[in-house]
This record gives C-alpha cells, structure tokens and sequence, in this order.
C-alpha cells in the first residue's frame, strides 16, 4: 500500500504541532507539507500531490472553505475546528471527515482507518489506466503519442512542447491540463514548467535530473514530493 500524502493547514501553530504528532505515529501517512498561512498553504496545494489535507475553517487571510472552493476536487480533507457549524458546508466539497476540536489521538486514527479505503480506491482508479496513450492537436491534426515515447513535457505559457524520442510535438494547452491526462503512475510534475517520464530519467542530482541531453530543473515546491516518489 503506498503512503497517504497529507498536508496540515491550521492557523493556530499548537494545532499544526499535534496534527503533526498524530501523523507522524499513524501507519500509511506521510506529511509532506504544513503551515499556519492560507494563502502560502494554497500556493503548496495547487502545485504538490496531495492526497489528503486536514483543514481548518477559520483562518485570517482565507478561510478553509473558500480554500476547498479554489482547490476542487485536487484533494480529499478532514476539517479541523473547534466550530460544528461548518460541517453541512464542508461536505459540499471533497471532505471526507469532521474532526471537532480538542483531537484525541483515538478519534483521529478512527477518522483515518474510515477514509483510508476511500483513497487509496481513488488511487487506483486514477493509475491503472486502460490506454497506453493520447492523441495531442498539432498543425490542425490530432496525433498520437504513446506513453512511453514521452520523455517529458515543457510549459511556454499557453503552448507545451512535448519532447518524443524521436520528434519534438508543440500544442497549445497548458501543464494542468496536460497532468490531468497522464497516469500518474508513469508522469510526476517536477517543476512549474515541466512534467517528466519516470522511466525515462537517467539520473538525479540535487535540485535537477538528467534525461539524455535534457537537465531538467526540479522546482522547490515539488522536490520532497518528487524525491519522495523517485527514491524510495
């Protein structure tokens, strides 16, 4: 079973702390980001592969359902408050779960063998893919590229580059829309600008990775998560 990648967002630095704590202790979870900030954990949230995150509600600069509402359907959550209010609202969204603060440890782990099933079934519906790969708009035609003649593919605003093994294809789309239909099994987003092949990776140094003559930068927001995923 892989690993559950969660993220904690909660104002309150103490609540942060013991979230933390509780992960930390729970088998099948891996905390891969944290913070006290709405707008700097939305910033980490639209660009790392979350798979659950424990959300506050009330939060100075955003509160957790307008961060839900600007996510759509990226993430599962478990809201975290001290307010039962919410909790009609917060189902509207992906939320798996309602933990009403102070968080034993015993209602936490419950919450988590409950929704655990429910993940890890999304998981595997969005890596086993039937098709082995897309068809790109080029030059007004459609043109299809195989999973495993593409090595990675580069952002330039509104248009990609899709680099094959034998052929460069340009296409005006963007990398989201791009990651949205690649299985997530073979692609990882490593950068804004760049999403790669896994098995076409030749090797990894510090912040970049090599695939052939390509040195590919690996963005600070996705390093942990990337190395995570590549080294194991």
């Amino acid at each position: 079973m892989n690993l559950i990648q969660c993220y904690i967002l909660d104002d309150e630095p103490m609540a942060v702390a013991l979230l933390n704590e509780y992960v930390q202790k729970s088998p099948h979870l891996q905390l891969i980001g944290s913070s006290t900030s709405a707008i700097q954990a939305l910033t980490e949230l639209q660009h790392l592969k979350v798979d659950l995150c424990f959300i506050d509600i009330q939060m100075p600069e955003l509160t957790g359902l307008q961060i839900m509402n600007l996510l759509g359907n990226k993430s599962y959550f478990i809201i975290t408050s001290a307010y039962n209010q919410y909790a009609l609202q917060g189902y509207e969204h992906n939320v798996l779960d309602y933990l009403l603060k102070p968080i034993t440890y015993e209602r936490f782990l419950k919450s988590i063998l409950k929704v655990t099933p429910i993940i890890e079934q999304h998981t595997t519906d969005k890596t086993h893919h039937k098709q082995d790969y897309l068809f790109v708009k080029t030059d007004g035609k459609h043109i299809k590229v195989f999973f495993n003649e593409l090595k990675y593919v580069e952002g330039l605003k509104d248009y990609l580059i899709l680099h094959l093994s034998n052929e460069r294809l340009i296409t005006l789309s963007t990398l989201k829309d791009m990651e949205d239909k690649l299985p997530s099994d073979l692609f990882v987003r490593i950068h804004k600008s760049y999403i790669i092949n896994k098995q076409h990776i030749e090797a990894i140094e510090r912040n970049r990775l090599y695939i052939e003559k390509a040195i590919i930068p690996i963005g600070e927001t996705y390093k942990k998560t990337v190395l995570t995923q590549l080294i194991k």
